[in-house]
């Protein structure tokens, strides 16, 4: 190895080692939150981490950021299933798919609603969650076009049903954890066409997720 590789290497070693670390903390506060919601410590995550808590803070200056970072890569991974599901050859089925694929992802964690509310405010958090609500829209727009859902249906309508499965079976979601699943297939049943009567009330906007978050009341995004 010669002279200027090996200076790279040490040059490079703890800009990797920061970057591992930081994964470490992200991976480990995610599992933490979803097994046991907003009231975990820093210390219990940095000790999954397997790290010191004062690394956990050299990486996010508050459990807020913390919480932001995570929620952000949780939207960016459903964004990412929703751009690939424009792909999809049957509008319908594709946004049956991101529904599903939200659905899933918040029955897997406790803390996503009231963590989401939490850090609704934070600027990382708002331009994820919109990217995401962008995507829902478009999913929406191509099953509208195509007559595959009610005409009558939204992308924030879509957005604010993700939760709905788990939210609905949480009461017993202890015993029964995978009962979001019958309501999830009710939701998908309700988004159809058929025999569909007219709303009484009028679809949320994105001045009203807005509004809401101002209120710390905003639901999943």
């Amino acid at each position: 190895m010669t002279e200027w590789s090996s200076l790279v290497r040490i040059w490079n070693m703890p800009r990797a080692d920061s970057t591992r670390n930081r994964s470490l903390v992200i991976e480990a506060a995610a599992a933490e939150l979803a097994e046991c919601g907003l009231e975990v410590s820093i210390a219990r995550i940095a000790a999954r981490a397997g790290v010191a808590k004062g690394t956990v803070f050299n990486h996010f200056a508050s459990k807020e950021d913390l919480i932001a970072a995570i929620f952000c890569e949780h939207f960016a991974t459903l964004t990412a299933t929703g751009k690939a599901l424009l792909a999809h050859s049957s509008p319908r089925e594709a946004l049956h798919e991101f529904i599903t694929a939200g659905a899933e992802l918040q029955a897997g964690d406790r803390s996503f609603c009231a963590a989401t509310a939490t850090a609704r405010d934070h600027p990382m958090v708002r331009q994820a969650s919109d990217h995401l609500a962008d995507i829902a829209e478009q999913l929406t727009a191509r099953a509208r076009e195509a007559g595959a859902i009610r005409p009558d249906i939204t992308g924030r309508d879509i957005i604010l049903l993700l939760g709905a499965p788990a939210g609905i079976a949480t009461p017993v979601a202890d015993i029964r954890p995978d009962l979001w699943r019958r309501y999830l297939n009710l939701i998908l049943d309700a988004l159809g066409p058929e025999a569909a009567r007219p709303l009484n009330v009028a679809a949320p906007t994105s001045q009203d997720f807005t509004a809401a978050s101002k209120t710390g009341k905003a639901g999943a995004t």
